[in-house]
């Protein structure tokens, strides 16, 4: 039987779809295909969309544990491994032309590059003691690292406007723990992580300084929501994505469910939170002069 065509149903969609659930679930192509019953030459034609039998389709999503809707990306798709998460980012951001998020501390696409290896070390001190198959979750935090660089990568050279909304109290956090995976570091380890977040939040606050094209940083003092939100504005649609899923100050990385979805609905009031958030934030000047303030009161000295 082959599977059902629409206008909003695209077979590169399901393929990166699947691309990131079975990187999700650690699974190497090989092993996946074995699974399958099929070759890896075909589980590759599979994940660049070329597929049309629900058969294989329903096959494939039993195998990664996904719903057969979720993988078809009809209604909403959820996501339940940040490694799944953060791929299907990369992959809508390939083709995104606007980004607009509130994110925590800050978006990691505006992140400076020192940050990636410190955020490597803290992803891994996070890792429960005595975690079962604790090489395999270390194994997990570099291959999601290595998609985080192939995200930040791509957005300087693609250079997608965005818009990122930044929480003045997870600032506040940031810059008075650091950037910290447990709470049981030693305190020298406590004063280093300080320190890159006092330099982290003054790379943001060059940003608000020299305003590079493209990129509007705006601070919110207001209460916001306890889950992070991006809208992916592409030519021809728009794709929200809420996650539980934390790159700052305690990041999480192991439990939550993301979602993904095109709902009108959702969409609507998204945009809605997005736009009176942005509309009350602090901006250009003002936004410099209170993370000057903040970064005085609340950093470790440099």
């Amino acid at each position: 039987m082959k599977a059902p065509h629409s206008d909003s149903m695209r077979f590169s969609d399901i393929g990166a779809r699947l691309r990131a659930h079975r990187l999700g679930k650690g699974f190497t192509p090989d092993t996946l295909a074995g699974k399958l019953g099929i070759s890896r030459a075909a589980l590759y034609r599979a994940e660049k969309g070329e597929i049309r039998k629900i058969e294989m389709l329903t096959s494939i999503a039993n195998e990664l544990g996904v719903s057969l809707t979720s993988l078809m990306g009809v209604g909403v798709e959820y996501v339940s491994t940040a490694i799944g998460f953060f791929e299907r980012m990369r992959q809508l951001e390939e083709e995104c032309q606007q980004i607009i998020g509130l994110f925590s501390p800050v978006s990691y696409l505006l992140t400076s590059d020192s940050y990636d290896g410190v955020l490597r070390e803290v992803l891994r001190e996070s890792i429960p003691d005595g975690t079962e198959n604790a090489g395999a979750s270390a194994n997990a935090v570099d291959g999601l690292i290595e998609i985080l660089r192939a995200r930040k990568k791509a957005f300087q050279l693609r250079r997608p406007l965005i818009v990122s909304l930044i929480a003045s109290a997870d600032l506040e956090r940031f810059l008075l723990h650091g950037l910290i995976g447990r709470h049981d570091l030693a305190p020298e380890t406590i004063h280093r992580r300080r320190l890159m977040a006092r330099r982290e939040t003054e790379y943001i606050l060059s940003l608000l300084r020299d305003q590079p094209i493209g990129i509007q940083i705006g601070i919110v003092r207001e209460p916001v929501p306890a889950t992070s939100f991006q809208i992916f504005r592409q030519v021809d649609r728009s794709i929200l994505a809420i996650s539980p899923f934390r790159l700052g100050e305690q990041p999480n990385i192991r439990v939550g469910v993301a979602l993904i979805t095109s709902a009108p609905e959702a969409m609507t009031l998204h945009e809605g939170i997005a736009e009176r958030l942005w509309a009350e934030a602090l901006k250009g000047g003002e936004a410099v002069s209170y993370l000057e303030t903040m970064i005085k009161k609340y950093a470790v000295p440099d």
